[in-house]
Order: C-alpha cells, then sequence, then structure tokens
C-alpha cells in the first residue's frame, strides 16, 4: 500500500507535464540538436528563457536532455525517442537484454504478455519489436503516462498498434487476459528522483511473495538485482546472472514455458554486440587448487554468481588458485568470453616496501591492480607505491594454493 507521504512523492516534477506535450517533444528535439552541436546548457538555457520559456520548463528541457544522453548506454540511439526519470532510467533494463526477454516469450509461443511494472516501457518495447502484444501496468501515474508516451514513440517508428498502459496495482491485473508474465519489481523508493535502493524483497513492488505466485499460473519472467540472495531462488526456476562488459546487471528467474528443460544456472555473457552462455543443470562445483600456473583467469562476475567456476575451469583446463578465490590458474591460454585471462610475468614480494623497489626497477608507472581474498585498497596502496617510469602492468594480490599471501605482475591477453 502506498501511503499518502509516498503518494505525494511520485507527483510530475515542475515543468515536466510540458515535455509530455507536441510542443513540448518538439522543443526537446530542438534542445538535444543544441547540445549535441556544442551549445552549453547555459546557453541553451539563456535562449529559451529569452524566448518567454517558464523557468521550471527550461529545467525540465535541460534535465531531461541530461537523462537523454545518459540513457545511450542502455538504449542507444533509441533514446532520442523516449522520455526519462532520473530512478526509472535506473532501474531500467538495457534494451538489448529486454529483447532477449522478448524472445524467450515468443520462443515459449506466448502472444499476449503482461509487463507488471513497467516501469518506462523498456520491456513492452522490446516485445512489440518481437511481434508479441503487451499489456503494460504501471502503479504510479506520471511514470504510466511516460510509458505510454514512449510505446505510441516505438509503435509509431515500427507501424505497430501502440498498447494501452493501464495506471494500477500489478496484484490486480487479471492474468486471464495473458498467456505471459513480466515483472521488474521497484527496487527503490517511490519517485521521480533521489530515491534509495530498497534492501529487503519482502518491500519490493511487486514482491516476490506476488511474483512467484503468478509464476505458478503462467510462463513468468522475473527481473531482479544481481545480488539477489539464491536462497530467494525457487527449486522450479531458471536463474540466469546477465552480464554486460564485465558488469553483472541482472539477475532473470524463469518459470514455466521459459524455463528450458535440465537448466537450473545459466550465465549470459553481452560483450560489445556478441552474446555468450554458460548453463548447467545445478551449481558446478569448484576443482581443485593448483599451483600458479603461466596464465591467470578472472572469471565474469556472472560466472561467479551462477557458481558456474567449476565447469569454466574444466573448460580451460585449469585448477582453482586457492580454495575459495574466484581465480582459475593453467600452463595454457585459451581464449573464452567467459574470463579475462592474463599470462603471469613475475611473482613479485608481498611487503609492501619490497614491492615498491621491484616495480620501480622494472619502471613501471601504470599499474592495474586486481585483489580477490586479501584486504588492501587498490587506490590507496598504488598512491603509497609511488610508481614512475614508462611501462605499465597488472599487479594481481591474492593468495595461492596454501593460503599465502602473493603478488603477481602480469599482463592481459
Amino acid at each position: 500500500m502506498i501511503t499518502g507521504r509516498e503518494r505525494a512523492s511520485t507527483e510530475p516534477l515542475p515543468g515536466w507535464e510540458f515535455l509530455l506535450s507536441d510542443d513540448g517533444v518538439a522543443e526537446l528535439g530542438d534542445v538535444c540538436a543544441a547540445l549535441e552541436a556544442g551549445s552549453t546548457s547555459d546557453a541553451v538555457g539563456r535562449a529559451l528563457r529569452s524566448a518567454g520559456r517558464a523557468p521550471e520548463e527550461v529545467a525540465a528541457l535541460l534535465t531531461q536532455a541530461g537523462l537523454r544522453t545518459k540513457a545511450r548506454a542502455k538504449f542507444g540511439d533509441l533514446a532520442r525517442e523516449l522520455l526519462f526519470t532520473a530512478a526509472g532510467l535506473e532501474q531500467a533494463t538495457r534494451i538489448a537484454i529486454a529483447h532477449g526477454h522478448a524472445a524467450r516469450f515468443r520462443e515459449a509461443g506466448c502472444d499476449r504478455v503482461a509487463d507488471l511494472g513497467c516501469g518506462l516501457g523498456t520491456e513492452s518495447i522490446a516485445l512489440i519489436g518481437q511481434g508479441l502484444s503487451p499489456a503494460p501496468v504501471e502503479l504510479d501515474p506520471f511514470t504510466a503516462r511516460i510509458a505510454a508516451h514512449n510505446l505510441a514513440r516505438v509503435a509509431a517508428l515500427s507501424g505497430a498498434s501502440a498498447p494501452p498502459v493501464s495506471t494500477g496495482d500489478a496484484t490486480e491485473f487479471d492474468l486471464s487476459r495473458v498467456d505471459g508474465a513480466f515483472l521488474d519489481p521497484a527496487r527503490r523508493t517511490a519517485g521521480h528522483r533521489d530515491t534509495r535502493r530498497i534492501a529487503s524483497p519482502d518491500d519490493y513492488s511487486p514482491s516476490l511473495h506476488v511474483a512467484y505466485a503468478i509464476a505458478e499460473q503462467l510462463s513468468t519472467g522475473v527481473k531482479l538485482g544481481p545480488g539477489l540472495d539464491r536462497d530467494l531462488i525457487p527449486d522450479a526456476a531458471e536463474a540466469q546472472w546477465v552480464s554486460v562488459d564485465g558488469q553483472v546487471v541482472e539477475t532473470a528467474l524463469w518459470f514455466g514455458g521459459l524455463a528450458r528443460p535440465g537448466i537450473a544456472r545459466a550465465a549470459l555473457v553481452h560483450r560489445g554486440a556478441e552474446r555468450h552462455e554458460m548453463t548447467a543443470a545445478a551449481d558446478a562445483p569448484d576443482v581443485d587448487a593448483r599451483p600458479i600456473g603461466a596464465y591467470l583467469y578472472e572469471p565474469d562476475g556472472a560466472v561467479i554468481r551462477a557458481r558456474l567456476i567449476g565447469a569454466l575451469a574444466e573448460r580451460l583446463g585449469a585448477g582453482m588458485l586457492s580454495t575459495g578465490i574466484a581465480y582459475l590458474t593453467g600452463e595454457t591460454h585459451v581464449e573464452t568470453p567467459f574470463a579475462q585471462a592474463f599470462r603471469v610475468v613475475d611473482a613479485l614480494p608481498s611487503r609492501e616496501k619490497d614491492l615498491r623497489r621491484a616495480l620501480a626497477q622494472r619502471g613501471i608507472g601504470r599499474l592495474e591492480i586486481k585483489k580477490r581474498g586479501v584486504d588492501v585498497d587498490p587506490a590507496a596502496l598504488r598512491k603509497r607505491l609511488k610508481l614512475s617510469g614508462e611501462e605499465e602492468a597488472t599487479l594481481i594480490l591474492t593468495r595461492d594454493a596454501n593460503g599465502k599471501h602473493i603478488s603477481l605482475l602480469a599482463e592481459r591477453c
């Protein structure tokens, strides 16, 4: 339930009503074009005020232009067509990943999919792109209007019909209208900016209890944060951790016809435009620790969270560098999208004074510091090392198979 105080916090920001008008959309396009051409925000703001635009509308236009620029990392060129709120953009799925979600529904034979808690409309945009019919629902009235605007813009570009956005509680949606459901529970407090993350899954909106109840009735996908407590994952779900260029961005749970037979754990890795996936029927047991080899591998975060390090080690012919630490080591270099590979150049002293001397002797002035299993602040250590020289390298601080602290000088493969 939303309290009166929370409901007040979801009111549109001053000037934002203008953005939803035809004049506002047109003027926003002009503002973005001017900024992209090199004009400063101050100059654009002065021009708008001189033309008679109200101060709150000027602020809204400039804020929205900034959000569009930030949104390109998630939406690419499509960001030019959409409207955003700061909180909505923070939680919005990257459009490439949303298309992967939508493809699951298409491949499962779903046709009409409820997008429960649609936010800015990203998942519904992807469903339209896959030729499906979304039924978007959003609790916050102003966010629902932004979603309707975004879906209308995308539908017009693709020649499809824009789906209506229902404003209401996802728990009250008539599931008999659809054959699939996607939920992206709100994990931030109510509002359009200056929100904070919600720590307890019990306070998500809709709650995990509601999401799992829907999953018992329909083919359902649930997008959650990458740090989801694994104890909260139902046995019936396929759990998929997703990373983009090395950053884990979500945990997706798939139920019913969306869950692939024989797969309970998956790590989906996006590297640029490429997608790679590891799957397994269960967590993979870790392999044994072994002495340091010629190469060290740092598994992608999605592989680590999916607990598929052991499966990756078998692919690489590698062993654990140390029990319980997510580094692998082996004698040969095997190219893989599921890990960063490093050639071990030398073992350096772990004592800081001796380490500083060893780096100085090698003329290393630029140093990437990576660490696992040791308590050290890389930024503070780099400053204390007083680096100078023309060479660059990677320093890996960790433990070996015997639990001993080690410092490895390495270079990226």
